[in-house]
Order: C-alpha cells, then structure tokens, then sequence
C-alpha cells in the first residue's frame, strides 16, 4: 500500500482537551493576534512502522493537544458527517475515491465563521500524500484573507505532503507560513519539536 498509509486522531473531545472554539471569546496570545488550530481527526486501526496498531486517541489530536498547551488558541475538532471507518483499509479505500472524485465531504460541526481570527493552524494526518478531502471542504467555506495559515500533519512517509500548495489554492488571500510535520509513530514525543516550531512562527507562550 506504499504511497498510501494514513495515521488519523481522534474528533471527540475529552477530559483535559482545550475548549472547542464555539464555547469562548477567541483566545488571544501575547502576539496580539487571535489563534484557531482546527484538526480533523481519525482513531482507529492505523499504519504504524510497517504493521497496524489501534489508537484510541489518534496521531493528529495527540499532536494538536500538544499544541495547545503551549500556546493561547481555540481548538475546533472537524467531524465527518458520514464518520471514517476504524478498519484501516475500508478509510484507505474511501479516501483514494474521495481523491479522485476530488470530493468535498461533509463536516458535521461547520464553525459559522472565521473571522475573529487572525492564525490558523490546520491540523490533519497525511493520506496518500495530501491531507484528507475533509480539509479542502473546510478551507473553501471561508474566507482566508489577510489570514496566516500553517499546516500541522502527522504522516507515514510524506511529511506535510501537498498541503502547502493545496492551502494556498483553497485558502484564497491568506499567507502559507511554516508548517509542523511529525510522523505518527513519534508523535508522543514530539514535544521538544513543538516547541521549537512555535518559538519559529512566534506562537510560543512566554
């Protein structure tokens, strides 16, 4: 399945989790500016060193907590409205026909607007060398300008994949900053790279 592999996380939300973005005033770090890390997630059985394991939390939201408690942000989980299968070949399956019908699934939890923020950090794992379908129809629903957009992925094999390119064609007027790749199995570990990441695009809480 080489080219192929997805490594997702999980949409609910649990004890200790940030707060969804719908449930405050947008948080605004000492930057001044307003952050949302929006992440698509996806636990379940998954790609891990060659083999399969079974994530009760999934690789993104691991990372994406991660995020949050190092920076002031809103954190909005994107759901599927028909959910991904936990059988990882059944999502493989479904993700290579949503690529080639260039789909746009529909999300469950659609935020009524972006406006009040001037950050966006888009969370989601690589499959099949781009984030999933779910993340264009996100990005298309709203309106990206004077915004700064940074990738955030978990990946097998293809790092942050097309997503630069893919979100600077959908996320129209917005500047692509610098993403965050981590690959799912050291994604648990992955601390030290976050910080350093933050401190680079200055989202780093003092």
């Amino acid at each position: 399945m080489t080219g192929v592999q997805i490594a997702g996380c999980s949409t609910s939300q649990s004890s200790g989790a940030a707060p969804e973005a719908s449930e405050r005033p947008a948080a605004t770090p000492s930057s001044g500016k307003r952050v949302l890390l929006a992440c698509f997630s996806r636990p379940g059985e998954n790609y891990f060193n060659g083999g399969r394991t079974n994530l009760k939390v999934g690789n993104t939201e691991v990372l994406a907590r991660m995020i949050s408690q190092h920076i002031e942000c809103d954190v909005h989980r994107i759901e599927a409205a028909e959910a991904y299968s936990d059988d990882y070949d059944a999502t493989v399956a479904r993700n290579v026909r949503e690529q080639d019908a260039d789909a746009r699934p529909a999300i469950a939890n659609p935020l009524s607007s972006i406006d009040r923020y001037d950050v966006m950090l888009l969370g989601s794992p690589i499959w099949n060398v781009r984030a999933p379908m779910i993340m264009s129809t996100f990005a298309e629903s709203y309106d990206f300008r004077g915004r700064t957009v940074h990738p955030v992925t978990t990946y097998a094999m293809s790092g942050l994949g097309t997503t630069e390119r893919d979100y600077a064609a959908v996320c129209s007027g917005a500047t692509i900053g610098e993403g965050l790749a981590v690959r799912g199995e050291e994604v648990r570990k992955a601390d030290v790279a976050v910080r350093s990441w933050l401190r680079r695009i200055g989202a780093l809480r003092d």
